[in-house]
């Protein structure tokens, strides 16, 4: 936009403004400085560019000076009050736009990851956030150690990031409940395993999760519901990936499908562990560690920073205990399953 482009409504009243003020050298009155923060206001309000504004203003001054008689001190001066008005003006309506335009993205926001809102009318503002609902997406949510909002260094980092390697291709960063989420095309394959890595990085080592794509105007809500749950099923089970797929985690619902059926064998199976010296914890742990390990017992105690014997004397009490041998793999799967299970349920801290 040039400056003759801006329309001269918004220097309505500068010319006589400056006329008088040079040859009276009064300042300007709160009458005149309200209408140049009103005409400021109204100009951002649409669309202007306020470099070019400024420079129309400049521009009327140069074009009004050979007229104005008086000091050229007191017009200048005029020239810096009508103009700091202007651009104060220009700034606050800019600053409301900016916040109601907030205002708006949380609300859809929080509208498509609650599943609220009619779909079709939902559909219609995700267009305008670069969303196409119609097409699969998926959904990446990143948590780290403190919680985020739009407004923090992390998410701006991680956005630029993003907008450096793939411009404008459909996608959406925000953050919700103080993490970071990542909504892009379901066929844009690259896009969240990048999210992923800067996360990590931006949030020093927090852990992120990949929901899989999911179609339809419902699809965004599915996968981030399905990547929240795998992040807290990661948690409970304290898995160390920085970066997991909800695809990789599926057999963990499966398993907790029926809790009571979980229970009953967390409890049947590793219930007697509880009568051992310093309760179940020590010997759960050495469970979990040597399943971890691939069942490798000299692995296995160096996670524990024991003794191979230390290790097989632990292994040989919870064969005394639950009369399953972890070493046998046929009981090895019943064993593995009643840990999990654990893990997942959160036991011994939660009775079951």
């Amino acid at each position: 936009m040039t400056e003759r482009a801006i329309p001269e409504q918004y220097l309505d009243g500068y010319a006589r403004i400056l006329a008088e003020v040079s040859a009276t050298g009064r300042r300007l009155t709160r009458e005149e400085i309200e209408s140049r923060r009103t005409l400021g206001e109204r100009a951002a309000d649409a669309g202007h560019g306020l470099r070019d504004l400024v420079g129309a203003h400049l521009a009327a001054a140069r074009a009004a000076w050979p007229d104005v008689p008086g000091s050229a001190d007191s017009t200048l001066a005029a020239v810096q009050q009508v103009v700091d008005a202007f651009a104060e003006g220009y700034e606050g309506a800019q600053r409301l736009a900016v916040r109601q335009e907030e205002a708006a993205r949380r609300e859809f926001i929080d509208d498509l990851l609650y599943g609220r809102s009619d779909l079709g009318r939902l559909a219609e503002r995700a267009e305008r956030f670069g969303l196409r609902l119609s097409h699969a997406h998926a959904v990446a949510v990143a948590q780290g150690p403190a919680a985020y909002d739009e407004a923090s260094a992390v998410p701006r980092q991680v956005e630029q990031a993003l907008i450096a390697r793939f411009g404008d291709r459909d996608v959406l960063l925000t953050t919700k409940d103080g993490r970071l989420l990542c909504i892009a095309p379901g066929h844009e394959h690259e896009v969240l395993p990048y999210f992923a890595k800067q996360a990590h990085a931006a949030t020093d080592g927090g852990r992120v999760v990949i929901g899989r794509p999911q179609a339809g105007p419902g699809g965004v809500v599915q996968s981030y519901e399905e990547a929240l749950s795998a992040l807290e099923m990661a948690e409970r089970l304290g898995l160390d990936d920085p970066v997991l797929r909800a695809t990789d985690l599926l057999v963990y619902p499966v398993l907790t499908r029926d809790r009571q059926a979980m229970a009953d064998l967390v409890a049947h199976t590793l219930g007697p562990l509880t009568t051992a010296r310093g309760g179940a914890h020590p010997l759960l742990d050495t469970l979990t560690v040597y399943f971890d390990s691939g069942c490798v017992a000299a692995e296995a105690a160096r996670r524990l920073s024991l003794s191979v014997r230390a290790m097989t004397y632990r292994l040989d009490r919870i064969h005394q205990l639950t009369g399953a041998n972890p070493a046998d793999p046929a009981h090895r799967y019943m064993l593995q399953t009643a840990v999990i299970g654990a893990r997942l349920l959160d036991w011994p801290a939660v009775e079951l």
